[in-house]
């Protein structure tokens, strides 16, 4: 059969202006649709053992949920993801201020970032992958953030059901810039909370964090602790509540030895992430209260799902022991993501 894909409208924009719907599909049954729409993945379904497809990453079928409030489903967070202390970093000399849209932080490139964007976009097929490029010029102080900046994110899919995100990005002033995908994963296909899974994350710190959700620059060990998910996977709720942390990878700048892996026993469903980038922030869905309702006419609730965020720390412009942020002109961002998606054929 092949890999396919198609491409249709989404929606509109008030201003008339049309959202595109790209879905990929590999011969294995793995489905993949985005939107140029904040780069929005709305959708992944793959099957469990027995061949049933699900849908395992929260989002809703429809343009109009996406433009309202909800919690960054499946979107490029940027410029930069995460949080940064008092929305203010000073560069070369100068303090640029940035919208405080978590108080007091600024959060995932602020109230008009990346992800309320529509980007330009081209499709290109080859015989065992299909690629999506994304676009998008982002204007000195847009969000605050200096620096125009031309930013490329492409998602390939693959005939071996995996999937890549390859972020790019230049930029004419020094700038910081930290970019990933907010995509929030339920194995089980949301018929249960993400505590049924097993988890690994190949991490021996975690970022100790203040009580503002904010990184004290102190790592702290896992060994005897419970976010200890070495080498796993393990049980997902060791720690017997939420989690939304840091980790700092063993091995980051690597595509070949997975950072983190999500197994689902009953289904079979396992999902192996590696990555470029010093961190993956793990949380569990901890703000999900009902009261939005996606695919299959799902209410997601508290901690129904867990995102995988690949990513550089929290608050590093603050925090000069960090790996840096920094971009600077002539020097091209770069950062990619992989996502094997395997299912048992038994019982485990």
């Amino acid at each position: 059969m092949g890999m396919k894909s198609s491409d249709q409208v989404f929606g509109q924009f008030p201003d008339g202006r049309s959202v595109r719907l790209f879905t990929l599909e590999t011969a294995g049954g793995l489905r993949l649709s985005v939107t140029n729409y904040g780069g929005i993945i709305t959708s992944i379904r793959m099957p469990d053992r027995q061949g049933r497809s699900d849908e395992i990453i929260a989002g809703f079928p429809l343009l109009a949920p996406y433009l309202g409030d909800h919690p960054y489903f499946g979107t490029i967070t940027g410029r930069y993801a995460n949080r940064i202390a008092m929305g203010r970093f000073t560069l070369e000399g100068t303090t640029w201020q940035l919208p405080l849209n978590s108080p007091p932080s600024h959060l995932h490139g602020g109230p008009g970032g990346f992800h309320t964007r529509l980007w330009d976009y081209s499709i290109i097929k080859e015989a065992d992958e299909i690629n999506l490029r994304l676009s998008y010029l982002s204007p000195h102080l847009e969000e605050g953030y200096p620096g125009n900046l031309g930013v490329v994110v492409t998602y390939t899919l693959k005939e071996t059901n995996e999937f890549l995100i390859t972020y790019q990005a230049e930029t004419d002033a020094s700038t910081h810039l930290n970019l990933t995908n907010h995509a929030y994963f339920n194995l089980g296909g949301f018929r249960g909370n993400i505590f049924d899974h097993q988890v690994m994350v190949d991490a021996n710190h975690y970022l100790e964090l203040s009580g503002e959700l904010l990184p004290t620059g102190k790592m702290i060990p896992v060994e005897g602790t419970p976010f200890d998910y070495r080498p796993g996977p393990g049980p997902m709720d060791k720690i017997r509540g939420p989690l939304d942390y840091c980790f700092v990878l063993n091995r980051g700048h690597s595509l070949d030895y997975p950072a983190a892996v999500l197994y689902h026993p009953e289904s079979g469903r396992r999902l192996s992430l590696y990555c470029t980038q010093p961190g993956i922030q793990v949380y569990t869905a901890n703000f999900l209260d009902g009261s939005l309702k996606g695919h299959g006419g799902i209410a997601y609730g508290k901690h129904q799902a867990v995102c995988l965020e690949t990513q550089h720390f929290p608050d590093s412009p603050n925090h000069p022991e960090f790996p840096s942020t920094l971009l600077r002109p002539g020097e091209t961002y770069l950062h990619q993501s992989r996502f094997l998606f395997e299912t048992d054929l038994k019982n485990q």
